[in-house]
């Protein structure tokens, strides 16, 4: 029997990416709409979300940008109203938006944490119960998958208020997954390793760090962003419809390692 690759189509689908302007999220986003989904971009800079819908559009694959600060509700549910109404109830989320400040414990204040949490967790969870809702009945399947991180895991000096939030993310992964799956909604983490944006453009331009990093990486290189797309389809996808509250990590082996 033929190996049923329609199970990894996107076809029809309506993918939403937050903080697709730049990054992973970027990459993302055209991995999905190579996949077949219609994207739909989202993040705070117009202009931005301007160049990375082009680079989709480059494909031949539909896409909209849409104006969002996942740290506001307001936003988020203007956000949503405004997709459902004018391009259709979303079939897969992507919470990828993401902020991080690198500083000693002691000098972290409240500004920066709660700036990190509510761009982090407290967004990914009003995207998801946005997303939730919008849906045209009450077993309508929505797949959700928020973008973990290595600190959900592991801790990591200098960057607690970012490691609380995305261990704080899988927390919500698995107790919206529990509570939503009756309600045919999948929720699912990508956890990217090691790979160079520019949130931590600053670390790879240190060759000491990069060499320590390396080290400690079984495959022995950073993560190039076509290395979650795989990953990303496969939860996006009904390939995975029997897989919900689950984490997958794409970090080149380095937990298995440690």
């Amino acid at each position: 029997m033929a190996f049923p690759t329609d199970l990894f189509s996107l076809e029809g689908k309506i993918a939403l990416v937050t903080g697709a302007t730049r990054g992973i999220g970027r990459h993302l986003a055209q991995g999905l709409a190579n996949a077949g989904a219609r994207t739909v971009l989202t993040g705070r800079d117009s202009a931005a979300l301007v160049g990375s819908a082009e680079a989709i559009r480059g494909i031949g694959r539909e896409v909209r940008c849409v104006v969002m600060d996942v740290s506001s509700v307001a936003s988020i549910h203007a956000a949503f109203a405004h997709v459902t109404e004018t391009i259709g109830p979303i079939d897969v989320l992507i919470n990828n938006a993401g902020v991080e400040t690198i500083r000693p414990s002691l000098e972290v204040d409240e500004e920066t944490w709660d700036r990190i949490q509510d761009t982090n967790l407290r967004g990914a969870f009003f995207c998801s119960q946005a997303a939730a809702s919008a849906r045209p009945s009450a077993q309508s399947a929505l797949s959700i998958i928020n973008v973990c991180s290595l600190t959900s895991q592991v801790g990591v000096p200098q960057a607690v208020p970012y490691g609380a939030s995305k261990s704080g993310l899988v927390g919500m992964t698995r107790a919206l997954a529990a509570e939503w799956a009756s309600m045919n909604i999948r929720v699912n983490g990508l956890g990217p390793g090691y790979f160079r944006t520019q949130m931590t453009e600053s670390f790879y331009r240190d060759p000491a760090w990069r060499t320590r990093m390396l080290d400690k990486i079984p495959m022995a290189r950073f993560g190039e962003h076509d290395d979650l797309i795989g990953a990303t389809v496969f939860l996006a996808s009904n390939a995975s419809a029997y897989v919900t509250g689950q984490v997958i990590y794409v970090d080149g082996g380095y937990l298995a390692s440690i």
